[in-house]
């Protein structure tokens, strides 16, 4: 990576000028905490003491029979405080806040975990919050909204654009250009102008760092593959982390297929190699965009895999072919998630298991002397709805028509 925040052909820090002090600040003190033990050791220490970690790396029995292949691990990211991996970024970040003594944290969310994340942390460390969130995501997402509000966060909806995440991210970075001074945008994938990118990998590198040591300990070896759902990127990019430099290590990201690679309705920007490089909200990436350059909007199942841009760091990682892009559909996602759900008893998150799908359609071509990781970045609580409507569930509609029923008698 160079001076300015490049990896490759991707990256940098384009930014209006009001904004240059501002990122002056952060790059100051992100380079000061690189080198820095004793906030590493703060920063363990709170992920350990208040967030829970470390993650289990979860042997799965029953889907490595069920396949009578490779050996399946799944890191359990959903086991964090608030439910996925978006709280390891937002208390480094929160951290950092207030050690350049900053009153006030913005955040932009799509599926509402980095969200309830930032507004766990605000709460946590005494600062106010403030987040963006698109229309159509807050109301796919409705119960984070809830518990944003209950930690004490404002939630305001964007409601232009596609009203999903890339509209929120617009929004807040309107908010900082005029609160800077007192307030830490508090970005939560690895995408952006530098260093955010690099920040949020540094704090999301503990996923890694633990799953290796972790498999090494339980197989005595390194895993062939390791999968992870790819939206901005930031799980995929902290568990990959942990396994770059491994060259026999295969890993591969994976984007939201949505309908497929020929119905427009998609946030597959490598995978179906329709992204294109250019710029926007920051920096230079691989974004969909139409002939005239104007972002398009995107569509997937998972609200946080919704986002028409991925992080640059990854792009440059697919571009030397280190990483591999696959996608997953709508309707491999939720038979991978009743899967999961039937043979291992857990609940991912619709982001999440789109890992899972690609990884299932992988399996047939291993053996059993392979050993595949995959990281579950999420639980599925926040998708029931989501979830009931993918199943097309009779029994679920009608409980929603009873509650709404009783809701207008009361009134």
């Amino acid at each position: 990576m160079s001076t300015n925040g490049y990896y490759g052909n991707y990256g940098g820090t384009f930014i209006p000028e009001i904004l240059y002090p501002a990122f002056q600040e952060i790059n100051r003190e992100f380079e000061k905490i690189q080198n820095d033990t004793a906030f590493w050791n703060e920063y363990c220490d709170i992920l350990a003491n208040f967030s829970g970690r470390p993650t289990p790396l979860t042997y799965a029995d029953r889907l490595t029979e069920h396949f009578g292949r490779a050996k399946i691990y799944i890191k359990r990211e959903d086991l964090n405080h608030s439910g996925a991996h978006k709280l390891n970024n937002a208390l480094g970040q929160g951290l950092l806040a207030k050690r350049m003594n900053k009153t006030r944290v913005i955040a932009e969310t799509g599926a509402g975990q980095h969200g309830v994340a930032t507004a766990i942390v605000a709460a946590k460390l005494g600062l106010r919050a403030t987040i963006y969130m698109g229309r159509e995501d807050m109301e796919r997402q409705y119960a984070n909204v809830f518990w944003m509000k209950r930690f004490g966060a404002e939630v305001v909806p964007v409601e232009y654009g596609s009203r999903t995440l890339k509209d929120a991210i617009n929004e807040a970075l309107r908010d900082w250009v005029s609160s800077f001074e007192t307030t830490h945008y508090l970005l939560g994938t690895a995408s952006g102008a530098h260093p955010f990118p690099a920040m949020v990998a540094y704090f999301q590198s503990i996923i890694g760092i633990e799953a290796k040591e972790q498999i090494l300990r339980l197989e005595g070896r390194l895993p062939n593959s390791v999968y992870a759902c790819v939206g901005g990127g930031s799980n995929a990019l902290g568990v990959f982390q942990g396994f770059l430099s491994d060259a026999e290590v295969e890993l591969v990201g994976v984007e939201a297929g949505g309908k497929g690679p020929d119905s427009g309705q998609h946030a597959a920007r490598i995978a179906y190699g329709t992204g294109k490089a250019g710029v926007a909200q920051g920096y230079k990436t691989l974004f969909l965009q139409d002939e005239d350059g104007q972002m398009r909007d995107t569509y997937s199942i998972a609200a946080g895999l919704d986002y028409t841009g991925v992080s640059p760091i990854l792009a440059d990682l697919a571009e030397q072919g280190r990483v591999r892009f696959e996608a997953a559909t709508d309707d491999e996602v939720t038979q991978a998630l009743q899967l999961v759900m039937r043979k291992e008893g857990m609940i991912p998150a619709l982001e999440s298991t789109h890992a899972f799908a690609a990884a299932f359609k992988d399996v047939g071509s291993t053996s059993p002397s392979d050993v595949i990781l995959i990281n579950m970045s999420g639980r599925g609580d926040k998708d029931i709805f989501n979830i009931a409507e993918g199943l097309k569930d009779d029994e679920w509609t009608a409980f929603i028509e009873r509650k709404q029923k009783q809701y207008e008698q009361s009134r």
